[in-house]
């Protein structure tokens, strides 16, 4: 059994592989301060918590955007599986054609999501990932990575926005029943909301032009997808494990003896 660890800005994503079938996920809050011992008894307890034996888990692989805890995690799944974890980085194989100005510059996120997609959905293909960052990936008909789109993330400005603006205040996203708010937390769920929506459908369509070819399929991940796509015009298929599907092919290419 292998443990994947996806170390975001936000959270952090664990699941047990058995073979290349997923057999649980679970998140935690990303925290910085935490120890390497700290973050090793939160894994046992969550292996513990889906009745995992922590002697099956004999390996592990990471993807992080969150240098700081890198070594963090590593160490702590090292103590578990008794060996170094695959980390993803510069060095360790893909299987991506990573056509960008610096390849190595690519976060180990979007290698993992683009990786999960490949193969699994038609080409060309847009990966949206809805995190603490909004960002989508596009795929051309052979797979390779042309590039990607940044925007700041759904809650990030919606906190933004409550935190710089005196009279707005601080609130949970909710889903708006219309674009015309009514009062001032509907209009900021209706903005936020619908505004993102409109955004990636508007990115989709850009994109699509400037590869002068619709893209095959649109896929989406992240925590937030589920609450913002099914207000996007376009057919976007939710996919929520995709980075740790790209994770555990990436697992395979690097440790599976041939």
């Amino acid at each position: 059994m292998i443990l994947t660890i996806d170390i975001g800005n936000s959270n952090i994503t664990f699941g047990c592989h058995t073979g290349t079938r997923l057999t649980f996920t679970a998140r935690i809050a990303t925290d910085r301060g935490r120890t390497a011992d700290q973050y090793g008894a939160e894994i046992i307890q969550i292996l513990s918590l889906y009745h995992v034996n922590i002697n099956e888990v004999t390996d592990a692989a990471i993807s992080s955007v969150v240098p700081e805890l890198t070594e963090s995690l590593a160490y702590a799944a090292e103590k578990i599986t008794k060996k170094r974890p695959l980390v993803v980085g510069p060095g360790v194989k893909s299987g991506l054609n990573i056509k960008i100005e610096n390849p190595a510059q690519l976060g180990a996120d979007l290698v993992c999501t683009a990786v999960g997609a490949v193969g699994r959905y038609p080409l060309p293909c847009l990966i949206l990932d809805l995190g603490t960052a909004t960002k989508i990936s596009v795929l051309d008909t052979d797979g390779a990575f042309l590039g990607c789109t940044i925007s700041p993330g759904v809650m990030l400005s919606l906190n933004a926005l409550s935190s710089g603006a005196s009279l707005l205040p601080s609130l949970y996203l909710d889903t708006p029943k219309t674009a015309i708010g009514t009062n001032t937390a509907k209009s900021m769920q209706a903005g936020i909301v619908l505004g993102t929506a409109c955004m990636l459908d508007g990115l989709c369509a850009r994109i699509e032009t400037e590869m002068g070819k619709p893209a095959a399929s649109i896929v989406a991940t992240g925590g937030l997808a589920p609450r913002i796509v099914k207000f996007c015009d376009r057919e976007i298929t939710i996919a929520p494990d995709l980075i740790l599907d790209g994770l555990m092919t990436i697992y395979h290419k690097n440790r599976t003896k041939k």
